[in-house]
């Protein structure tokens, strides 16, 4: 297991390789397809070096600091990534397949994909310390929250040379 802290540095990105297991700890971000709707180009947060994790809560129990958490689709944010990249915008937490411009984008911007299966939101909640809403509290679980979160578990899937796990596995599989 690598473990990363952010915000993340292009030195730190460059020694990622898709299929390495990583531990993130730090700041990071959520934003679904509503929140990137509303900021475009331009979230309401610094994206130096920082991750978007795809993801938005569910209702938070008493005790608890944030409803389990899993991954949406990545590619639904596509239209969007790129723009953040050029921004500073360096690395993406989500599930799935990512569109061939945004691997473009990755490779310009020396940027990072991370996945992380669907069906372990429980486990992803206990990983964050602290959150708390930072942008448009009117879309509720949608809204943009800055998380805390310490060994949260991820697979590099694209890395900053467009080497892509999805893809990897593919011609493995075909032979």
């Amino acid at each position: 297991m690598i473990k990363l802290t952010t915000p993340l540095t292009e030195e730190m990105i460059a020694g990622l390789k898709a299929g390495d297991e990583v531990l993130i700890s730090g700041k990071i971000y959520t934003a679904r397809d509503a929140a990137h709707k509303k900021f475009g180009s331009q979230p309401p947060f610094d994206l130096k070096g920082q991750i978007i994790y795809y993801a938005s809560p569910t209702p938070t129990k008493p005790g608890e600091v944030i409803g389990s958490i899993g991954p949406t689709t990545s590619s639904r944010m596509d239209a969007f990534a790129p723009d953040l990249m050029a921004a500073g915008l360096k690395g993406m937490i989500g599930k799935g397949s990512r569109s061939p411009e945004v691997i473009e984008a990755i490779k310009k911007n020396k940027a990072v994909y991370f996945t992380v299966p669907g069906g372990a939101a429980a486990l992803y909640a206990k990983q964050v310390k602290s959150a708390k809403v930072v942008a448009y509290p009117e879309l509720l679980s949608e809204a943009v929250y800055e998380l805390e979160i310490v060994d949260f578990p991820a697979t590099v899937t694209i890395d900053s040379t467009g080497s892509n796990l999805f893809e990897i596995g593919r011609q493995k599989y075909a032979k």
